[in-house]
């Protein structure tokens, strides 16, 4: 039912898919009358000119019609980071079903991630083997706002999502943060001492306690700030810089304290892919990751990077220096060393000048650029 029509599951490495539900229908029936042809005309089953038409696949299906059968579930997958996700398992073999809750339909399944008994019911019949958990509320000055709410998402449903992954042996992929740390002694190992200097970190820092806690197979990815092919500009802290750049008759204020390191989301999907399939060769892939692009920049620096790549004007961007007094306190520097990673050969880094090209070209209004950006 749902997104998986025809899929009876009786556990995670079992896949049974009825070929009249499966994508790609017509091919099939086609595929079927031109194999009755040719058994006519081999005299039976299994002749040569039936083989050469109908190479078999290990479940018994044609290869054309190709259907995964490693299983991952992405919660958040409407969001930035799960957008990317869902489509690096889809397009890498992988039977890939996202869950989201306002934005959900059509194309995810909707689930309220507080439900625990809705949460119980997606993990159970489609018994996933691999669980990304992106779902976060992972802005700090609403989480400053919200506290109760925000520490439901990100802690308790969070645990409880950890809880349903062991009971059915999946590997659980939690979506953690740099901001875990007070960014006074970078770069960050995995063993280092966290210590929160806002709300959301603290509920980061909880959520992957809980998640540990309640399954001691399941890893921790922590990231730093993501941009990508947004929706709309507001969806991460880097992109929506991009109407102060563009409106250069107006002069505007940058910070230039804070270090931070954009990292592009269809990197970190690429890490979590990474990790699910070295995961499945060695049980030993646990417990606490770091990622994060290699480019250090303040948001003024962002903010001229992206004027320049577009052959923009960024006389009228001006550098802040001082500590942000408005808003969550932020930490100074919280780089993440990413070493553990890259010792198993895990990662994927994008130049920032090519990725914000990439991801705020739709989002150019003056055409006039166009040309001397890209011809």
């Amino acid at each position: 039912k749902g997104v998986w029509p025809g899929l009876r599951v009786g556990g995670p490495r079992d896949l049974e898919l009825r070929p009249a539900e499966i994508p790609g229908r017509r091919k099939w029936r086609s595929l079927r009358r031109r194999r009755r042809r040719l058994q006519r005309k081999d005299g039976g089953h299994g002749g040569p000119g039936e083989r050469a038409l109908y190479p078999l696949c290990s479940w018994g299906l044609p290869e054309e019609v190709n259907i995964p059968n490693r299983r991952v579930l992405i919660t958040g997958a409407t969001g930035l980071l799960g957008r990317a996700v869902y489509k690096e398992f889809q397009q890498n073999n992988w039977h890939a079903v996202g869950c989201g809750f306002r934005r959900a339909r059509p194309k995810f399944e909707q689930v309220n991630l507080l439900d625990s008994n809705a949460v119980h019911h997606i993990i159970y019949d489609f018994q996933p083997h691999v669980i990304v958990h992106c779902a976060a509320e992972r802005r700090p000055d609403v989480v400053e706002n919200h506290p109760d709410a925000a520490s439901q998402l990100n802690v308790d449903a969070s645990g409880n999502l950890a809880k349903e992954a062991a009971a059915i042996g999946a590997f659980l992929i939690y979506i953690s943060s740099d901001y875990v740390f007070d960014g006074t002694n970078p770069p960050y190992r995995e063993e280092d001492i966290p210590n929160p200097l806002n709300l959301y970190g603290k509920t980061k820092l909880e959520g992957e306690k809980a998640v540990l806690e309640n399954n001691l197979g399941a890893a921790v990815l922590r990231i730093p700030v993501l941009y990508g092919e947004v929706e709309r500009l507001e969806e991460s802290a880097v992109t929506i810089m991009f109407d102060k750049v563009q409106f250069s008759n107006k002069s505007a204020n940058m910070d230039h304290w804070q270090q931070r390191f954009p990292t592009h989301v269809k990197d970190v999907a690429s890490v979590c892919r990474q990790l699910a399939e070295k995961r499945m060769l060695d049980p030993s892939i646990k417990g606490t990751f770091h990622w994060s692009g290699n480019e250090q920049m303040t948001k003024y620096e962002m903010a001229c990077a992206i004027a320049d790549a577009f052959n923009l004007p960024s006389s009228h961007l001006r550098p802040i220096t001082d500590s942000p007094v408005v808003g969550a306190q932020r930490p100074r520097n919280a780089q993440l060393d990413c070493s553990r990673l890259e010792t198993l050969g895990i990662g994927q880094r994008t130049p920032f000048r090519i990725g914000i090209k990439e991801s705020l070209w739709p989002f150019l209004i003056d055409k006039r650029w166009r040309q001397t950006v890209f011809h």
